[in-house]
C-alpha cells in the first residue's frame, strides 16, 4: 500500500463496525482464451491478476465470469473477470451487481483506452464510452454512465485501419519493461476505491 494511502488512516476516524462493512464490486474488462492474455485490450484481466496474486487470493469460476474476493479494512472487494468478452461486458457487470447488492456508487470499472498515452491512470465518476465497446455495453445495459471508470492507457501507435489488432496485439518490448510498475500502481488503486474513497483516489492517483 502506497505511503499515502496509509497517511490518509492514520487521520482518519474509526467509523462503527457496522457502517464499515461496505461491498464493492471491482470489473476488469478483456477477452478469454489464452491468445489474450497478454493483448492491450486485456488490461483490466491483468490488474485484476496482478492484484489478486499480491494479495495471495484466487479466482473461482462463477456465472458469467471468474469472482475473487478480498477484504480488507472492514471493506468486502469483489474481483470480477467477465466470460462474456469485452462486447458483452455489461450482462456480467448487471447479474452481481444485484446478486450482491452492490449500490451503483461502489463499482469500479477498470478498462483499457487509446487516447491516454501508455500507462497514464484516469480514474473519473462518469462519463462517455470514449469509444469503449465494453464500456458501450455497460452502459447499456446499466442505463447509465454515472459510475466509476478506471482508465489505464495504451496509446494510439498504430497506422491507419489498424486499431483492431493493435487493441488486439501483444504489448511491445518497451511497454512490457514499463508494465510492472505500472501494474503496482494501479493495483493500490483498488484498496483506496473501497478505503479513502473517489475523491481521495482520484486526487492521489490521476496522472501518477
Amino acid at each position: 500500500m502506497t505511503k499515502w494511502l496509509n497517511q490518509f488512516f492514520s487521520t482518519t476516524k474509526t467509523e462503527d463496525d457496522t457502517d464499515y462493512m461496505k461491498k464493492y464490486l471491482i470489473v476488469g474488462i478483456g477477452n478469454i482464451g489464452a491468445e489474450y492474455v497478454n493483448t492491450r485490450h486485456n488490461i483490466g484481466f491483468k490488474i485484476l491478476d496482478y492484484f489478486a496474486k499480491k494479495e495471495n487470493i484466487t479466482f473461482e469460476t462463477v456465472k458469467l465470469g471468474a469472482l475473487a474476493t478480498y477484504k480488507f479494512k472492514g471493506r468486502t472487494f469483489l474481483l470480477l473477470k467477465p466470460n462474456t468478452y469485452v462486447n458483452l461486458s455489461g450482462k456480467a457487470v448487471q447479474y452481481w451487481m444485484d446478486k450482491e447488492n452492490i449500490p451503483l456508487e461502489n463499482i469500479m470499472i477498470i478498462a483499457d483506452d487509446l487516447n491516454l498515452a501508455f500507462g497514464t491512470i484516469r480514474i473519473k465518476p462518469k462519463g462517455s464510452d470514449g469509444g469503449h465497446n465494453g464500456l458501450k455495453n455497460i452502459n447499456l445495459i446499466l442505463n447509465t454512465t454515472n459510475y466509476t471508470r478506471f482508465r489505464f492507457g495504451i496509446s494510439d501507435e498504430f497506422k491507419k485501419g489498424k486499431q483492431i489488432d493493435y487493441v488486439l496485439g501483444d504489448w511491445n518490448e518497451e511497454e512490457k519493461a514499463k508494465l510492472a510498475e505500472r501494474l503496482e500502481i494501479a493495483s493500490e488503486i483498488i484498496s483506496s476505491f473501497g478505503t479513502a474513497g473517489l475523491e481521495n483516489t482520484m486526487t492521489g492517483f490521476n496522472g501518477k
